[in-house]
């Protein structure tokens, strides 16, 4: 395979994975729907810098330790399962933002950049489009890698924040809007289950 097709399958398998629902995703819906875009713009920041700094350790071989120590990898499972577990509470448990509020004026706050970014560490679906994007594709060099990457992921990742605030219209009622945070919560939780049998 040429190097152009290299890069277009690479652009390929990044935009699919980044669009796809997953623990990121859910969590930006959610987030864009009580908070709005511009107020998850930091989470939506901190996710793509996260895994561009995920993919990076991987490509410089941090893939290579879990080879050697299998043990990690149930570690890294069942604290990414509590950990989502805690998140998907706290989504499903979200207080509604206050009659009258317009996007991104509702009470509480978003993730940050900081938590975002770390976030990666513990989720399953970002270390399987690491562990798959460098084992994969290792020949286009890891700066072409994380490149691609981060632009695909980037607007991908956006959208469902764009979406969560746009979904705010039709749950402007106290019980519509519940039932969309525990939907969102399950959601979250179902994307991760097959990743975490391996």
């Amino acid at each position: 395979m040429n190097t152009s097709a290299t890069l277009l399958a690479l652009a390929g398998f990044a935009f699919v994975t980044s669009i796809t629902p997953g623990p990121n995703n859910l969590m930006l819906l959610a987030s864009g729907t009580h908070f709005g875009w511009r107020r998850s713009l930091p989470h939506l920041l901190g996710i793509s810098f996260g895994f561009g700094v995920m993919l990076v350790l991987v490509g410089l071989g941090l893939g290579e330790v879990f080879s050697r120590y299998p043990g990690l990898h149930d570690v890294l499972k069942w604290a990414s399962l509590a950990y989502l577990l805690y998140l998907a509470w706290k989504v499903a448990t979200a207080a509604p933002p206050t009659p009258g509020d317009g996007p991104g004026q509702g009470g509480g706050r978003p993730m940050g950049f900081g938590a975002a970014a770390l976030f990666q560490v513990i989720n399953p679906k970002a270390w399987a489009m690491a562990l798959t994007a460098v084992t994969a594709y290792g020949e286009l060099g890891l700066v072409a890698i994380t490149a691609i990457f981060v632009l695909v992921n980037l607007p991908c990742c956006g959208s469902w924040a764009l979406l969560g605030e746009q979904m705010r219209r039709w749950l402007h009622r106290p019980r519509a809007l519940q039932a969309f945070n525990w939907g969102a919560a399950a959601l979250m939780v179902a994307s991760v289950l097959p990743l975490l049998r391996g």
